[in-house]
């Protein structure tokens, strides 16, 4: 199977992933969807939590998976966002759209995500099978960039006169589903390769980190430097096309080396029959060199061939390292989720008036921290070791935990700096876990384990956010708002605190799963 095409699977999950987070523009036109329905803080932070309730029953994509064509899984997630959105931007004004609707729709829209990143998931892993780590990092990292790019169709389509609620709910229904259906083709599992195309995956690196840096500079401001929204939009749509030049490059490749190789078979057809069993010879050494063997450390190779237990959803459940892994990923990464669902009320309190500003910056650095493990994986393997995925998380939550404790400090400028450092690392956190679930339990089971992992996302988004919002609802003016660094400061002390607990739970799980794995080594 050509390698060409392995590579076209992978740019169709970039774009999936990179409209997959609908949910996380949330925070922008919350405040205004809050005054539009006159509900209260809690009850905002409920509909917060219905996004991510969605994902408790994200496992039935990973049983999909296994009986539907990966196609068609992508296309219902789709239909789930365009059904749970479409609904709410046609009557949202209707004073018949009530607050339980609202609450089903979103939770429909948010179940729809878990099917599309069930799909991106599985190709990844299937059709890059050597270098599944980095194909899965890379896939993911667009997604923490979905916020970016919903914010910046916005502000290039629409007007600042049109209603931001309305305008981003559109977008949430439509974009997915029109970026689905025009990937579609490209949504298959194909024949699996080992072959390395190292040069490929650097060419891939220097387009994420340019669409990132865009991202980032965009974040920052682009007005400030003369650039409008629309332009904006143009130069981050190019860096999101730029990776089909791998796919399109390594095709050509292919090509030329057929011609070539036709061209050379037609040659001994002319030679003398003397000179048959001698061009026959070297053409089998040619072809022998161009098959250039890749030399892997031993250590590597050991590495790669060490394959874990494999565990089904029943079993994993009765293990203490799933209940290890379960709750430091929902006081790190779910935490994190919790405190970007809130940017819009936290911007207010502290009055700033573009909340979208910080929901991109927190979006752009989530991009960056989603692809730190790809970068470690890509240069990690070529020198002949595994980074555990284990490891890696608990040290990202220290970092999340300090951030939390800086937000006590009422600066803006603070404000700012702790939401990049607890952006980038809840999206670093999110992306070693989708490897982390594989490395603890396996992949054969995979599609189901890791949708029954990610059930800790609304379960903590409705224990965090509830007293979130209670915490928030007892400083108010009677108006339902509050302003002020008063008003989270109790609850950022509890959020550290939380992830601090988190951060030893994820190093009690490290040193417990490499001691295991050091006894079925010794066995």
């Amino acid at each position: 199977m050509s390698s060409s095409l392995h590579w076209l699977s992978l740019v169709g999950t970039i774009w999936l992933q990179a409209i997959n987070g609908p949910n996380s523009d949330f925070a922008i036109y919350s405040s205004q969807l809050k005054d539009v329905k006159h509900i209260s803080q809690v009850q905002l932070n409920f509909l917060a939590f219905a996004s991510d309730a969605g994902k408790l029953f994200g496992w039935f994509s990973g049983v999909a998976a296994i009986y539907l064509p990966l196609w068609l899984v992508a296309v219902t997630g789709a239909a789930f966002s365009l059904v749970g959105y479409g609904v709410q931007f046609l009557f949202l004004e209707n004073s018949k759209l009530e607050y339980w609707h609202l609450f089903i729709l979103t939770s429909l829209a948010g179940n729809g995500i878990c099917w599309i990143n069930t799909v991106c998931y599985l190709i990844c892993i299937r059709n890059f099978t050597s270098d599944s780590r980095v194909a899965v990092g890379i896939s993911t990292s667009y997604l923490g960039l979905s916020a970016k790019v919903y914010n910046v169709i916005a502000n290039a389509v629409f007007t600042k006169t049109e209603s931001k609620a309305k305008s981003y709910l559109l977008l949430n229904a439509i974009v997915p589903m029109i970026v689905t259906i025009f990937v579609t083709p490209s949504l298959r599992v194909l024949k699996a390769t080992k072959e390395r195309t190292n040069s490929a995956f650097l060419f891939m690196f220097g387009i994420t980190l340019a669409t990132g840096v865009c991202a980032v500079f965009g974040s920052i401001g682009t007005k400030s430097y003369g650039f409008s929204s629309k332009e904006h939009m143009i130069s981050l749509g190019v860096l999101l096309v730029s990776p089909l030049f791998v796919p399109v490059g390594i095709s050509l490749r292919e090509t030329m080396r057929k011609i070539l190789r036709d061209k050379k078979e037609n040659r001994i057809h002319d030679l003398r029959i003397e000179d048959i069993e001698s061009a026959k010879e070297t053409k089998e050494e040619r072809e022998e060199e161009l098959v250039v063997p890749i030399s892997i450390p031993v250590s590597a190779q050991v590495v790669e061939e060490k394959e874990c237990e494999e565990v089904g959803g029943m079993k994993m459940l009765k293990k203490v390292d799933f209940w290890l892994y379960f709750m430091s990923y929902m006081f790190s990464g779910t935490l994190g989720l919790v405190f970007l669902n809130n940017l819009g009320q936290i911007a207010e309190s502290r009055g700033l008036s573009d909340t979208s500003t910080l929901v991109s910056l927190s979006s752009s650095f989530g991009f960056f921290g989603r692809l730190i493990p790809s970068f470690l994986d890509y240069f990690s393997i070529k020198r002949g070791f595994s980074i555990s995925r284990t490891a890696s998380m608990a040290a990202l939550m220290a970092p999340s935990a300090g951030a939390f404790f800086l937000l006590l400090h009422p600066s803006s400028s603070i404000l700012f700096i702790s939401t990049a450092i607890i952006g980038a690392c809840t999206g670093a956190i999110t992306s070693f876990a989708v490897s982390a679930t594989s490395e603890l339990f396996g992949t054969k089971n995979f599609g189901v384990n890791h949708n029954i992992v990610v059930a800790n996302i609304p379960i903590g988004s409705f224990c965090f956010g509830y007293f979130a919002a209670f915490l928030y609802q007892n400083e108010t003016q009677g108006n339902y708002k509050c302003f002020g660094s008063r008003c989270y400061a109790t609850t950022y002390v509890i959020w550290g605190c939380t992830c601090t607990i988190g951060t030893v739970l994820c190093t009690v799980l490290y040193v417990r799963s490499r001691n295991l794995r050091r006894k079925s080594l010794s066995n």
